[in-house]
């Protein structure tokens, strides 16, 4: 089994910023892709960041140059630093692993439970 802690999110003034972590745990072979989606209200969830094993990234075009993704893979950790916060950035982001586990072998999506992020104009 597979744990996703997220933390970092809150209230922030538009063109604040704000740093979100994912930590994984559990029984894991190995990490692939690490991911930020969001959800704003009445709305479907979208791919905000992605980043490889390899450490190649990908940026929703309304995030680009605006945010950062990265990974510290010894602590199994993925972050999204965002800057230049908007009001239409106000979602609850949810962080996603594809991951490789034990018993047996075979690879998981796992979802962490959201962290919610508002920001106000």
């Amino acid at each position: 089994q597979v744990q996703l802690v997220e933390s970092g999110g809150g209230l922030v003034q538009a063109g604040g910023s704000l740093r979100l972590s994912c930590a994984a745990s559990g029984n894991m072979f190995s990490i692939n892709n690490m991911a930020w989606y969001r959800q704003a209200p009445g709305k479907q969830r979208e791919l905000v960041a992605r980043i490889t094993s390899g450490g190649s990234t990908n940026y929703a075009d309304s995030v680009e140059g605006r945010s950062t993704i990265s990974r510290d893979n010894a602590k199994n950790t993925v972050y999204l630093q965002m800057n230049s916060l908007k009001p239409e950035d106000t979602a609850v982001y949810y962080c996603n692993i594809g991951v490789l586990v034990f018993g047996p072998l075979r690879n998981l999506e796992v979802w962490g439970q959201g962290t919610l992020v508002t920001v106000s104009s």
